[in-house]
């Protein structure tokens, strides 16, 4: 009769972090900056601070990276803003780019 032990080897499990994507935010001259705060304070969970900042990069820059996301999160989110600009009339725009 043999019996088996562990041999207390310890194996590699490796897990793969999702991709990640870019949410950038493009700047237009109709969408007010209210608005553009707004969004990244409830959709993208901006803290009122950051919210100001990433409205002002945009504005002066023309486009930020406001957020990185895994693919169906970045796309989720912006489709939720797009769709809040479309009911106030606005032509806001945003992008989701591989980071």
């Amino acid at each position: 009769m043999s019996t088996q032990r562990q041999s207390g080897e310890k194996t590699a499990v490796r897990v793969k972090e999702p991709r990640q994507y870019n949410v950038i935010m493009l700047n237009d001259d109709f969408t007010t900056m209210e608005f553009v705060v707004q969004v990244l304070i409830d959709i993208f969970h901006k803290d009122p601070l950051t919210a100001e900042v990433l409205m002002m990069n945009v504005h002066k820059k023309g486009r930020a990276v406001i957020g990185r996301y895994p693919y169906d999160i970045a796309v989720s989110r912006v489709q939720t803003a797009m769709e809040r600009a479309r009911k106030e009339g606005f032509p806001f725009r945003m992008l989701v780019e591989e980071a």
